[in-house]
């Protein structure tokens, strides 16, 4: 069903955002039927590279789905009538990505252009399969976060190589370093050989809370390894330690993970 769009992608280069990490399964926004599709309202938020963006990939739910509410996912064009793309993205770090609010404002989407109609709230293949492919992608960039933090940390705290303290940080920072690259591997590895499942799902969410966590403190260990340097813009680890942060806000985040590792280990339905 998605031939065509990606076909178009290709041929036109187009720059592709998406909704999905903040809608996940419940997706956001009204859609109401129209002779021809549908007009959707709605506001997605941390909308990554949406500045520079072409088409958004988004989701709106449609409370009249033949089996309940339905949730209809297809492309709309940030260029087009009744999509605005706001200019708020004011955060804690990861301040580059971009990620403003897109609004929606009764856009049209031709019935042509959608290209799933699933549950509302239930996990579908394609959470499993976005799970399984995007997770150890996004987590890459905050254990890169952390490894950048780390060099930094280590070229300070060879300055003072002898004190009991920045040894018991340093070898801290290490600990949790090698925790987080040791999860994101481990995740790379699965996703090249397993296949979207709950199972897959279960041991990639997993690995994501511990590579997140870790790299978080991983950066924290480097602020304590650099001492009252880190406190300063000019050093670098400021920035690194703002932007980690986002690690705890990914879907799905620690909380849910353990509910759904919980749920699933004991045999209970996920959903």
């Amino acid at each position: 069903p998605v031939d065509a769009l990606l076909r178009r992608v290709a041929a036109e280069e187009l720059v592709l955002v998406s909704s999905g990490g903040s809608d996940w399964l419940d997706s956001s926004g009204r859609i109401q039927k129209v002779d021809g599709g549908y007009r959707m309202s709605g506001r997605k938020v941390f909308s990554s590279g949406s500045p520079a963006g072409d088409l958004l990939i988004t989701s709106g739910i449609f409370e009249d789905g033949q089996d309940g509410p339905a949730v209809l996912h297809f492309p709309l064009s940030l260029k087009g009538e009744g999509v605005r793309v706001l200019d708020n993205w004011r955060t804690l770090g990861m301040r580059a990505t971009g990620s403003n609010d897109v609004l929606i404002e009764d856009a049209f989407v031709p019935e042509a252009a959608v290209g799933l109609s699933r549950a509302k709230g239930k996990w579908h293949f394609i959470f499993h399969l976005t799970t399984m492919i995007a997770l150890p992608l996004i987590y890459s960039v905050y254990v890169g976060v952390a490894e950048k933090a780390r060099d930094i940390a280590l070229a300070q705290a060879k300055k003072k190589p002898n004190d009991l303290d920045t040894q018991l940080n340093v070898a801290e920072m290490e600990d949790e370093l090698r925790c987080a690259q040791i999860a994101l591997e481990s995740a790379i590895a699965l996703a090249d050989k397993a296949q979207p499942d709950p199972d897959t799902t279960n041991e990639i969410l997993i690995r994501r809370t511990i590579a997140g966590r870790s790299a978080i403190r991983a950066v924290e260990k480097a602020m304590e390894a650099a001492g009252g340097g880190s406190f300063f813009r000019s050093l670098g680890l400021e920035r690194l330690f703002r932007d980690v942060q986002g690690a705890r806000f990914h879907p799905l985040q620690e909380k849910r993970q353990l509910l759904y590792t919980g749920r699933y280990t004991l045999g209970l339905p996920i959903d």
